[in-house]
């Protein structure tokens, strides 16, 4: 049993970082963001990664596996400071999850659809991403009819602009080479035909910075696991409310300049905008993630107009909230 301080001696060496991925890339498969990663480290230590030899930090597959089962505990309401005391098999009991079997079974057997990416891994060395091209098709009606000597573990499919019309023909794809998992990577693709592809048992992602995720994404997809949704990006809370507002516009009307006043009516515009979105009733999934889009985009704008706002009553000397006149 390996306790976390054994998973920082067993780190490669800094000069040899096939198979490993950045800090950034790690936080992304993991569902954390790079901030709460870099905190985790300082305080905690808990991955023990491997350093570059221009001093980045290296995540191997197996500590990638293990900041997610951290994350989806955090997430569950244990506290991070003792998670992180935590061995593997601790972490997976309490998880419910089992560990990879197979995972030293040799380089995964894929069917690769999308010439570019079967160039980019030819570019990036089979042997080094562990992954094994038994075949490449450039579409995926190529691969409709049965293929021969399939023995393919992973479909691996790229689809710039990923829409509902290509599912049938995924799913048919599937049983034409008897893959055990599909990954679909897109650049471009509606939430609702992300999920009706994960509903067929597809694992779905962004085509990936680093073609070194592919073979963590193939071995996700064979465990049957699906990639944590990213983090939602907090909006700052409101400083200048209707209040306040109200008294700035009046203030404003009494000087040459009549930028405070239009400002005070954008901002609570916006306001109001972003309560609307936060409460407006939605017809289905979409139409909710959708509402959730707009309001965080309108806090983000609300947030930028509010620190113009700020900048503005300190030159014209005019009221300023409490939080920002410390």
């Amino acid at each position: 049993m390996k306790k976390p301080s054994d998973i920082k001696q067993a780190s490669p060496a800094p000069d040899d970082d096939r198979g490993m991925y950045k800090s950034g890339v790690a936080a992304r498969l993991a569902g954390l963001s790079a901030e709460t990663l870099r905190v985790w480290e300082r305080r905690y230590e808990l991955s023990g990664a491997a350093r570059s030899t221009s001093g980045q930090r290296l995540y191997s597959p197996e500590q990638v596996r293990r900041l997610r089962l951290l994350k989806q505990l955090v997430d569950q309401g244990h506290a991070i400071g003792i998670l992180a005391k935590l061995h593997m098999d601790q972490l997976q009991e309490m998880t419910g999850t089992r560990p990879d079997e197979g995972e030293a079974a040799g380089p995964l057997r894929v069917g690769v659809v999308g010439d570019n990416l079967n160039r980019r891994i030819a570019a990036g060395g089979r042997e080094s991403l562990d992954m094994a091209v038994q075949w490449s098709r450039s579409r995926l009606e190529q691969v409709l009819a049965p293929v021969q000597d399939a023995d393919v573990e992973v479909l691996l499919v790229e689809l710039s602009e990923l829409d509902t019309s290509a599912l049938p023909m995924i799913v048919a794809a599937r049983e034409a080479c008897g893959a055990a998992a599909v990954v679909v990577l897109y650049r471009f693709c509606a939430s609702a035909t992300i999920r009706a592809l994960r509903a067929q048992g597809c694992l779905v992602a962004r085509v990936p910075a680093e073609v070194g995720e592919l073979a963590l994404l193939c071995r996700s997809a064979l465990a049957g696991e699906r990639l944590p949704p990213p983090e939602r990006a907090d909006v700052p809370k409101i400083c200048f409310d209707e209040e306040l507002l109200s008294t700035i516009s009046a203030a404003g009307n009494r000087l040459v300049c009549e930028c405070p006043r239009h400002l005070a009516d954008l901002l609570m515009m916006v306001g109001s905008f972003e309560r609307y979105s936060a409460q407006c009733a939605s017809r289905n999934e979409d139409d909710a993630q959708l509402h959730q889009e707009l309001e965080q985009a309108a806090g983000r704008a609300r947030s930028i107009l509010e620190t113009a706002m700020e900048r503005l009553a300190r030159a014209e000397g005019l009221p300023l909230p409490v939080i920002a006149e410390k």
